[in-house]
Parts: C-alpha cells; structure tokens; sequence
C-alpha cells in the first residue's frame, strides 16, 4: 500500500510538471499595476514569442486556478511564452474587476503588449493573444486597435451579452429539466432584468425588484450595468489579424452556432480558422468532466491536468502558433 501511495504521488508530481519557468512580475497597467506571470519555455534559447492572455467572467488568478498552465505548455512547445496576471482583487491585486468595462481590459491587454516589447527575453515582433469567453469582447478591439500582433485565439468567445445571457439561461434549465412553466416564468424574470438595466436602475431599484435569487451583489450589478451592451459584431470586420476561433460542441455558456456566424460574416476568410471540438465544453475542457461536481474532473485536475482538454485541443494550440506565429 506504501509503494502504490508512493508511485501515485511521483505520477502525480510529474503530471503537474509542466516545461515553463513561471516568473512574477508586475506590469504598469492603465489604472493600477497589473500583478503577473510570465511563462517561459524550459527549453531553447533567445527572445520568445509571447501570447498575452485575457480571462472570462468571475474571479480568476494569473493561471487560471491552474488550467492555463497546460496551454502555456502547449505555446511553450511553439517557442511562446503566455503571460497573464491577477484579476483585479483577486490574490493580492490592486482594484476591483467588477468596476471594469470591456474597454478597460482591453487596454490591460494592450499596455501589457507594450510593457512586453521592451522586454529582453521577449521578441517584440512576434506577439500574440488568446482569450476565453468574455475575452471574446476584450481581444478584438485590441486586434483591431494594433498592427503587431501574429494571431489572436479566442475559446467560447460570446458576440452579444443578452443573447448570451438568455441563451445560458436557458441552457441550465434545459439542463435541469425544467418544466416549460418554470422556464416562462424564468425568461420573464430575465426580461424584466433586462428592462432594469436599459433604465439604468440603481442598485436599490434592483433589489426593490426581487428579480435575483439570489440577488447580484452591489459591485456585481454595477459591472452587468457597465458591460450589457456590449457586442462584439461591429468590432470583427476591424480585426485584420489571423483568428483560430475555438468552439466546443458542449458549450453551455454561448451559442456556438451565432458566434461561429459571427466570425465568418465578420473576418476575412483567409484570416479565420474555426476549430470545433464535438466533446468540448465552453473551455474546451473534456464535457463530461467539466460538469459542476464532477469527481472525475477533479481527479483529472489534480493527476493528469494535460487530459482535462478534449484531445487535439492543446496540439491545435501549438500548430496554430508554429503555422502563424514565426
């Protein structure tokens, strides 16, 4: 029993070691100083290309509670190193990531591009960007806004935010097998919200309103006010930029078919790939254990992170920067 616990615990050591050098640093940001990581390949020598990261929505660190690092391993394996920081609040960063609008993470983005380029250990003619979910409204005004990115890569990038809304709505519904009664009465509920929004109620009106349960907090409700208009759709025929679009056939969160619409109608096509992935979730984590308290998610998290992803997503990865990033 010794030797067993022993050998998983070597397996599990090694599952979770990954060919980066993870460098802390902080950036200059536009509001307040971005608190950060700077993931360097292991192996090769010289400048490196870089890919700078934008989260989604909610809390996250600079490694993305860790599910980032198998994908800077997979941009390492291009020659790239990934940089990404701490939210706002989150870890010891300065600021509030619910007072940000899209606009102001987008210019994160962008002033971390530019700190970056005067980096020695950086090649400032190779950058890149990849983003996940709400990233999808932060990445493309940063491509259409710079001509010194190589590509930019989104996962589950959302176009509208109330379509999104509804559409995740009634995805976690469907998924609860919600009576038709219950989803009506739900829809409404979401209506009446959007109603509040478009008035600009404050904080006090929407709590007046018992449309949340529970109730958005006060900073919560402040940053859906900031952010609901936001579409990307005007955005993407600005993006001159190569663009992997990344969609998984599982996605809960957004409507692949409009995003994938999106970007056909929206950027060239000799600029666009689209690469779906049938058993992918809305993060291109394996469906079935992305679901909420899955336990073999969890052990997969903690022994084989690299597995997680649906396979072929972390190779894609890599391909894609290899093909447009050198």
């Amino acid at each position: 029993m010794l030797a067993l616990a022993i050998g998983a615990s070597a397996w599990i050591v090694v599952q979770n070691d990954f060919a980066v050098r993870e460098v802390r640093v902080t950036i200059p940001g536009p509001k307040q100083p971005l608190k950060a990581v700077l993931a360097l390949p292991t192996e090769g020598k010289g400048p490196r290309g870089l890919v700078v990261f934008a989260h989604g929505d909610g809390v996250a660190d600079a490694s993305g509670d860790g599910l980032y690092r198998p994908i800077w391993e997979a941009f390492a394996r291009a020659g790239y190193a990934s940089l990404s920081w701490n939210k706002p609040g989150v870890d010891g960063a300065p600021g509030n990531w619910l007072h940000q609008s899209m606009s102001d993470r987008s210019a994160e983005v962008e002033a971390a591009l530019d700190w970056a380029k005067r980096r020695p250990e950086i090649d400032p003619n190779r950058l890149g960007v990849w983003g996940i979910s709400q990233g999808g409204w932060v990445l493309p005004k940063v491509a259409g806004d710079r001509t010194d990115l190589r590509f930019m890569i989104l996962v589950g990038a959302a176009v509208n935010w109330l379509r999104q809304g509804e559409y995740n709505l009634r995805a976690q519904l469907h998924d609860e097998g919600a009576p038709d009664g219950r989803i009506d009465a739900e829809l409404r509920r979401h209506a009446a919200r959007i109603r509040l929004l478009e008035d600009g109620a404050g904080y006090d009106e929407y709590l007046a309103s018992r449309l949340g349960d529970p109730p958005m907090s006060e900073d919560r409700w402040r940053f859906v006010l900031q952010n609901f208009r936001a579409d990307v759709t005007d955005q993407l025929p600005k993006v001159r930029t190569p663009t992997l679009l990344v969609l998984g056939g599982h996605d809960r969160n957004v409507d692949v078919k409009e995003t994938e619409a999106a970007y056909r109608a929206g950027i060239p096509r000799n600029l666009l790939t689209v690469e779906k992935f049938r058993d992918g979730s809305h993060s291109a984590v394996e469906y079935e254990l992305a679901k909420p308290g899955s336990v073999w998610g969890l052990i997969t998290f903690v022994a084989a992170p690299r597995s997680l992803y649906v396979p072929g997503y972390l190779d894609s990865l890599t391909e894609y920067v290899k093909k447009h990033g050198q």
